[in-house]
């Protein structure tokens, strides 16, 4: 294991080692990774919730919609998770074992001859492990983060906000899903980094040797990290859809006829 006891001591053994270079080491797979797993993510999550939206009708949607948002992330997540493992475990081999690969070209030719196909997938279950509570969770704390946000925070309507402003609710409540995301899966993430850097372990394995404070280890980084790059996922792709003037449904109100049944309309 790399003797990392804080973020600080982190950055320090890491320049100390291999230099200032050694900060982006990885990049390529990262990029590459969560590029491809972000466009299957969003873009199957809105799919998966009109498909599902539609199954339940307009009235079930509204009062079940947690548990639709819970349904379509996690759906989502399962394929995005396909199309990430590949990259994840190129990653973590350059980052983990110093002298393996330096470069994503070096890294995966080695990987496939010495463990074929396998050596790229056999993080996928250990990854859907730590991915598919996480996504539920970004994404319904921050449905539902948004919609008490306009209810309870913002002193007006959100068709009375400006573009920018919306924004705003957007970042905020990126960042506080980020934060309940970060606690989720970080069990899982310790278990996937030691599993992608030591051959013939199994995630059960890694768990044991672990221990309750091994898993937990590094979740303020991870807060911070998470926390930080969930905000701006949810603001970037949030500015696309007013850029390229996409639908932005507002935060879910209750249909009439579900008013009337409940007699809550005269």
């Amino acid at each position: 294991m790399i003797p990392y006891k804080s973020i600080g001591n982190g950055f320090a053994v890491t320049v100390r080692e291999d230099g200032v270079r050694g900060l982006a080491k990885g990049w390529a797979p990262t990029f590459i990774g969560y590029s491809m797993q972000g466009l299957c993510k969003f873009g199957f999550y809105e799919v998966f919730k009109i498909f599902y939206s539609d199954l339940l009708g307009e009235e079930n949607t509204y009062l079940w919609r947690t548990s639709l948002y819970l349904a379509a992330s996690a759906s989502a997540e399962f394929f995005a998770d396909v199309a990430l493992a590949p990259m994840e475990a190129v990653k973590v081999r350059i980052q983990t074992q110093p002298g393996y690969a330096n470069t994503l070209r070096q890294c995966v030719p080695k990987m496939f001859a010495e463990e074929g196909i396998w050596a790229f997938y056999k993080g996928v279950v250990p990854l859907w492990m730590r991915q598919i509570p996480y996504t539920m969770m970004k994404f319904a704390c921050f449905e539902r983060t948004v919609e008490m946000l306009y209810k309870y925070v913002v002193p007006k309507p959100r068709s009375d906000c400006s573009k920018s402003e919306q924004l705003v609710v957007t970042f905020v409540a990126g960042y506080i899903a980020g934060v309940f995301c970060a606690i989720v899966s970080h069990p899982a993430d310790s278990v996937v980094s030691v599993l992608n850097k030591e051959k013939g372990s199994t995630a059960v394995q890694v768990l044991k040797r672990l221990g309750p404070r091994g898993v937990w280890k590094g979740l303020v980084a991870r807060i911070i990290m998470i926390g930080t790059l969930t905000a701006l996922q949810w603001f970037i792709y949030d500015s696309v859809k007013v850029y390229f003037r996409l639908p932005r449904p507002p935060p879910p109100e209750m249909p009439e006829s579900l008013k009337k049944k409940l007699g809550l309309t005269e």
